[in-house]
């Protein structure tokens, strides 16, 4: 499957259908070419891999208490470093991230994730690396 956004809900925007059918073009250009026995060279990819989905704070009774702070708003797939603002209480308190390495948060404040808890996802970037590929024909 193919994600491409944001987008919100409900919504069709023009700049995101296109990413989307580039993706979907690129992905068939791939296949046609390796079905024709074009190898492909051994590559590197950074990707970020999801360590886990942070909640919102909330109080004894389930309440959010704390909404995502201003300077981490859409700041989807930028370094979080330890201390830097991650919510703001409604008394107006930062509360910092407190982590021991540099995470890569996304899904940053999605509507759509509110009621399944989710503040944001906490990503780490990673590096893949692939051996060269091509089709063996028997």
């Amino acid at each position: 499957g193919v994600e491409v956004g944001p987008q919100p809900q409900g919504v069709a925007r023009a700049d995101v259908l296109d990413k989307m059918r580039k993706i979907v073009k690129h992905g068939l250009d791939f296949v046609q070419l390796f079905n024709e026995g074009k190898e492909f060279p051994p590559c590197t990819i950074e990707v970020f891999k999801i360590m886990e989905k942070v909640d919102y704070p909330r109080n004894k009774n389930g309440e959010i208490i704390a909404i995502i702070h201003p300077k981490l708003q859409d700041q989807d797939w930028q370094p979080l470093k330890n201390g830097d603002p991650l919510f703001l209480t409604l008394d107006g308190e930062v509360i910092p991230y407190q982590g021991n390495c540099t995470v890569y948060p996304t899904f940053i404040n999605e509507a759509a994730y509110y009621e399944k808890k989710q503040a944001f996802v906490k990503t780490e970037k990673v590096k893949l690396t692939a051996k060269h590929l091509r089709l063996s024909v028997s």
